[in-house]
């Protein structure tokens, strides 16, 4: 397995692009050639992207009562949580978050709203001022992610100043009537291309442990290939209580990483950013997510739930000798 995990590699580092086959092939890796694995998908981030690390941080700036189903979700009307309740919050919070993320060394920022999408109106107007004070400040990179939206939505938000637009497709196709049933598949994959038409930038990734087998998973970084995502969130269930997954426990460390260094075969030149459940999930292998080939994490709190500090992000960056991106707009 060695062998074809190398010579497979070094196809990729010439510009090749693996099959479906193969990477299913790679997903067959025993846990002890694992380490194979993880240290040519280290060589490919290394080649594309060096030391640097891409950090983001997001706001939850609204929260709860969305009308989608979604099994994992917290923040769904379909579900009882503890997840706080709360309209989009006040400009001078978001701007006072940003700054503060910005200084600890996040190059993204991301105003995250629940509810199905949004349209032009009073609130995505507001948001739009938001976004083009931190556009004019120039410390971080405004990102959004406000669900389903049209193209004429999309130009609106890249007018004010966004830079990337996240929209996740949570799952593979064939998976996503287990998990979601109040929306069509093609809504989201839609609401990627009218983002890409716009100009903006598209971070788009899913979430693992929801009960998908690793062909999904393929099929998934297949498809974001096919779309032309720029950056991948890669996020692993962390089960909350109420949701209809409250129960799942699907994953082990190894099969995290396993699942980060096949997309990094996959994607190898496009940003992997390791995001929600990776202290659940990864717990003291936390830091092997670069060795699997992640080029980057989110730091800070998430939408419902505590992340680890940015002091320990950075702590850690500094003891692998990493270093943080800079914003770039």
């Amino acid at each position: 397995m060695y062998l074809y995990i190398e010579q497979l590699a070094n196809r990729i580092l010439t510009g090749y692009r693996i099959t479906e086959d193969e990477a299913w092939h790679l997903a067959t890796t025993n846990d002890s050639d694992l380490v194979f694995l993880f240290a040519w998908a280290s060589k490919i981030r290394e080649h594309y992207f060096g030391s640097d690390i891409s950090l983001c941080s997001i706001i939850n700036a609204k929260s709860g009562l969305c009308t989608e189903d979604c099994a994992f979700c917290a923040q769904s009307s379909h579900h009882r949580t503890d997840a706080p309740v709360f309209p989009l919050v006040d400009t001078e919070s978001i701007i006072a978050t940003a700054s503060k993320s910005a200084g600890y060394g996040s190059e993204c920022f991301g105003i995250i709203t629940s509810g199905s999408g949004i349209s032009v109106g009073e609130e995505l107007d507001r948001i739009c001022a938001t976004v083009r004070q931190i556009a004019v400040d120039g410390q971080i990179n405004p990102s959004c992610s406000l669900g389903c939206i049209n193209e004429e939505t999309a130009l609106l938000l890249k007018d004010a100043g966004v830079v990337t637009y996240h929209h996740n497709l949570e799952t593979a196709e064939s998976f996503f009537s287990n998990i979601c049933t109040t929306h069509d598949y093609e809504d989201d994959v839609e609401t990627i291309r009218a983002v890409k038409r716009s100009g903006m930038k598209v971070c788009s990734g899913g979430i693992f442990g929801l009960g998908e087998n690793m062909s999904q998973r393929i099929e998934l970084a297949v498809l974001l290939r096919g779309l032309d995502v720029d950056s991948i969130p890669i996020n692993f269930l962390d089960p909350v209580q109420g949701t209809a997954l409250q129960h799942a426990d699907f994953l082990t460390p190894l099969e995290c990483l396993k699942i980060i260094a096949i997309y990094r075969f996959i994607l190898p030149d496009r940003k992997i950013t390791v995001c929600g459940g990776r202290e659940h999930n990864l717990r003291e292998l936390q830091s092997w997510i670069f060795a699997a080939g992640a080029s980057g994490m989110m730091t800070g709190d998430y939408l419902t739930k505590k992340g680890r500090s940015p002091e320990t992000d950075r702590q850690l960056l500094t003891d692998l000798r990493l270093h943080p991106t800079v914003c770039y707009s």
